[in-house]
């Protein structure tokens, strides 16, 4: 039985999916027998008179989870007061918390949680963590250095470029696929057919970072392919009802066919397979990742991009990759604490 934080919210565009990922994965992980709690990241916590209690507190998820979801509106505002005042990023008692903690286990997606700037905190303060580690984590989040370091390695990837905000772009083949170079969950992604769309694609994307990554579209099934341990598990297949994967398709209830393991030929599945250890080997992914794929018409396999903290939602993929190897959700939940375990050992 260990004290364990489950770390959620933050500052992101995917804040709202790390609420429920850390209200689930607290759950599983009282179900499992831990004294475990959540608290939000960037809002903190000051319920509690110590540490102690805020471990043995039996918090009621579902409401925190929702109260933390109605202040998603006012986190932008807060974020900017903060910075005003010069505080720092963590919320009251969170880093007190984690301290006395035997281990954090990461709920947290996006920005300010799944690109490395957590984790070197934590590294310096002497804080374990679940996931991989810092420069893994960062390297993941920048598909710009991602695309680099696996196109190195052989992984096959699609073409693309890097576009900074105020300069532009002389030819585009259409259609192409226009992304921030650093978001999560398909946040900001946009698939352009022609001029208009891509210019209108552009300005979407540009308004969540300051560098966007323009690729070739390429035509073909969805697919993703968790690495547990550096194993990959079954490959398992997006289907969305309308239009492509994008957070809409990924969060909400019957809007994906998912079939797990994959209707493919074996050779295709081991091949996937093989690509995304290889690719989670390629950035030094420990711990767990998943990595999405594409395979066009033609049965070529295309890596898509590395998730370091993928979501633990119940319209997420590794727990129903798990499922399909015989881990249960709650087995799932032990194993990633285990393994990150190993790290400090």
């Amino acid at each position: 039985m260990m004290n364990i934080v489950v770390l959620a919210g933050g500052t992101s565009t995917e804040r709202d999916v790390s609420i429920v990922t850390g209200r689930m994965v607290c759950e599983s992980l009282r179900r499992n027998g831990h004294h475990a709690n959540m608290v939000d990241v960037f809002l903190g916590t000051q319920e509690f008179a110590d540490e102690q209690e805020f471990f043995s507190a039996g918090t009621n998820l579902e409401k925190l989870a929702s109260e933390l979801t109605e202040k998603t509106p006012q986190i932008p505002e807060l974020y900017r007061q903060r910075e005003e005042q010069g505080e720092g990023f963590f919320g009251p008692m969170v880093l007190e918390l984690c301290k006395k903690s035997d281990i954090v286990f990461l709920g947290l997606h996006g920005a300010n949680g799944e690109d490395g700037k957590v984790q070197a905190a934590f590294d310096l303060l002497g804080i374990r963590y679940t996931g991989t580690d810092y420069l893994s984590s960062a390297i993941a989040m920048n598909k710009q250095i991602t695309k680099q370091i696996l196109m190195l390695d052989g992984v096959p990837m699609p073409k693309g470029i890097m576009l900074q905000k105020g300069h532009k772009i002389e030819y585009v083949p259409f259609p192409c696929v226009v992304k921030p170079c650093c978001g999560g969950s398909s946040v900001g992604v946009s698939i352009a057919r022609n001029e208009t769309e891509f210019q209108k694609a552009v300005e979407d994307a540009f308004s969540y970072e300051d560098t966007i990554m323009v690729e070739e579209y390429i035509q073909g099934r969805e697919f993703s392919v968790a690495v547990l341990d550096g194993k990959a598990l079954p490959v398992i297949e997006i289907e969305p009802i309308e239009g492509f994967y994008d957070y809409k398709n990924k969060y909400s209830a019957g809007a994906t066919r998912e079939t797990c393991p994959a209707k493919l030929p074996a050779e295709i599945s081991e091949q996937m397979m093989y690509w995304a250890e290889k690719a989670c080997n390629a950035v030094g992914v420990k711990t767990y990742a998943r990595v999405d794929q594409l395979l066009n018409e033609d049965n070529e396999v295309y890596c898509l991009e590395v998730n370091t903290l993928p979501g633990m939602t119940p319209t997420s993929l590794i727990p129903q990759e798990a499922q399909a190897a015989g881990i249960s959700y709650d087995e799932l939940t032990q194993k990633i604490v285990d393994i990150s375990i190993k790290k400090y050992n």
